[in-house]
């Protein structure tokens, strides 16, 4: 528990000193909000703006959740299509990786041409972004079972299904997780993106309304909500993964893997 204490302060002192260095600046060299507003400055305009700056991050909440469980969701189905049927893989993988180079904000405007200024189209964007992280983590992690255990696994008559569910599964979640933990982030930045694209809410709507009326003040104070919620999600994954893998913690304290 100390440990965790201890990790938690360096980060949180240096924020804190980047903070007060900031305020100090602005403070000193007699900056102005419209240039670069001081962390006391967002903070008032965010307290006096909290119910719309809510509103709009709910919106901007409840679209990365629905884009990042699709996302989660179809990367799981194609490692397991991938690990399994190895020519699927060979076939689809260029494509994967073509759609992966495309920019967002290039790919964006042409759903919305296919699909329309609805859902579909923003959640067909967040999928793109966020099931690649998820299905090659989890497709790294299939293949580093232990391959004596696999052939034990075979010699005593496991099916195909026993040994995926028994072993390769298990061993593949915390690369999984490594994957989940970068889609959570990479899930709130394509949110932003596909409300830049074309939406009448959300905080991604928000910035694009603030920027054009050169009020720099919202504009970071709906970058401090969009860091907020990003760090929030990571921080969901990361206790997800302390809740589902508990073996971890015993495997790295130099006990040979097992359980104290």
């Amino acid at each position: 528990m100390a440990g965790n204490v201890r990790k938690a302060l360096v980060p949180g002192g240096t924020l804190l000193a980047l903070v007060l260095v900031w305020q100090a600046s602005c403070s000193l060299f007699r900056i102005d909000a419209y240039v670069l507003p001081s962390p006391w400055t967002i903070a008032s305009y965010m307290a006096d703006n909290a119910a719309r700056l809510w509103d709009q991050l709910w919106f901007t909440l409840r679209l990365a959740l629905k884009g990042i469980g699709l996302g989660v969701a179809i990367g799981i189905l194609a490692a397991l299509l991938f690990h399994l049927i190895p020519g699927v893989r060979s076939a689809l993988s260029p494509i994967i990786i073509i759609t992966q180079n495309i920019p967002t904000i290039a790919l964006g405007p042409l759903l919305i041409v296919w699909f329309g200024f609805g859902l579909l189209p923003k959640l067909i964007l967040l999928a793109l972004v966020c099931f690649f992280p998820v299905a090659w983590s989890m497709l790294a992690g299939l293949g580093q079972a232990a391959p004596h255990l696999r052939e034990y696994l075979s010699m005593i008559g496991a099916s195909r299904w026993e040994i995926l569910r028994r072993l390769e599964l298990p061993a593949s979640l915390p690369s999984f997780f490594t994957g989940l933990k970068l889609t959570a982030t990479y899930g709130v930045t394509a949110a932003i993106v596909a409300e830049w694209l074309g939406a009448s809410e959300g905080i991604g709507h928000y910035i694009v309304l603030k920027s054009k009326g050169y009020d720099t003040t919202g504009v970071f104070a709906a970058i401090v909500c969009i860091v907020a919620m990003a760090l929030a999600f990571y921080g969901l994954a990361v206790l997800l993964e302390k809740l589902v893998i508990r073996w971890r913690p015993a495997a790295s304290n130099g006990r040979g893997g097992r359980a104290a």
